[in-house]
């Protein structure tokens, strides 16, 4: 299937371009001063503990949250090159899977009434269902049958997302955000309620994605979600960049150890990591 994208985004912009960007939300400061760059094709992982600001990045780079305004009058963020988007066009752009995005679904008027194949569809108008005034066309409807293949949930085409298992509700919205074909997969902790062997196969399938032109960009705080395909690996604590770098600079048991202030065990496998807190050794 062809690909086909705005002619106004260039390949050569980043991805995503930070420039000293700071979120306060509820009079709390969840982002300072945050800046970096990822490039299209430069497969990233954002890592930190519960409440360092990896969920909040998501919703900064997807519109949900805005940085404060800079005196200098620059934008504090670009996403493919732009500071201004249609958020319709932006969410077709960047496929985003998260849990909040399950909730959206199952909180939004009949969103409990909708069906897998639907849910997949909405992707290509980045809503919640599918709304008379949008027109489903017969590419749309190969495209999410192609995406629920992919993902091994071809049989949940025709059940309710609110009769799903988390586990099969995740798989529902990675094949909605690959549904309209994005420049890049924004997963904000994607296994969540996968078992085990659901997880090892979504993992597997990752790979696949990242090997056909969409850049990945995983926000995890599990080390073994971090693919040989990934490189770079970004480290956030309490809202600021920790560390940032190639994967072999930043995943090092020091590291790890001060980031989480506890002694960490880190172990590599054929391009794979795990790591255990409250002990020490070496990998």
């Amino acid at each position: 299937m062809s690909e086909s994208h705005s002619s106004d985004i260039q390949p050569t912009v980043p991805l995503l371009a930070l420039r000293h960007a700071t979120v306060v939300r509820g009079g709390r400061t969840v982002l300072h001063d945050l800046s970096f760059e990822i490039r299209e094709g430069e497969h990233t992982a954002i890592l930190g503990p519960n409440g360092c600001g990896k969920s909040s990045l998501i919703r900064l780079v997807n519109k949900q949250d805005y940085p404060l305004h800079r005196e200098d009058g620059e934008s504090s963020i670009q996403v493919l090159g732009r500071d201004r988007w249609d958020l319709f066009e932006l969410r077709s752009q960047l496929g985003i899977v998260s849990a909040d995005l399950h909730q959206a679904f199952l909180s939004a008027t009949g969103g409990g009434r909708r069906h897998g194949r639907e849910v997949v569809l909405s992707g290509a108008f980045a809503s919640q269902g599918i709304f008379v005034h949008q027109k489903v066309t017969p590419a749309m409807v190969e495209r999410a049958d192609w995406a629920l293949a992919l993902v091994g949930a071809s049989h949940l085409a025709g059940k309710r997302i609110e009769e799903m298992s988390t586990g099969e509700a995740r798989r529902i919205l990675i094949a909605r955000a690959l549904a309209p074909d994005p420049r890049a997969l924004l997963l904000d902790e994607p296994t969540t309620g996968l078992d085990l062997a659901a997880r090892f196969h979504f993992l597997k399938m990752l790979q696949d994605v990242a090997g056909h032109g969409k850049t990945l960009l995983l926000v995890t705080h599990h080390l073994e979600e971090i693919l040989p395909q990934i490189q770079r690996v970004i480290l956030l604590k309490e809202g600021r960049v920790f560390l940032d770098g190639t994967k072999k600079e930043v995943l090092t048991t020091p590291n790890l150890s001060e980031l989480y202030g506890e002694p960490v065990l880190l172990r590599e496998r054929d391009g794979l990591y795990d790591a255990h807190c409250g002990v020490t050794g070496d990998a």
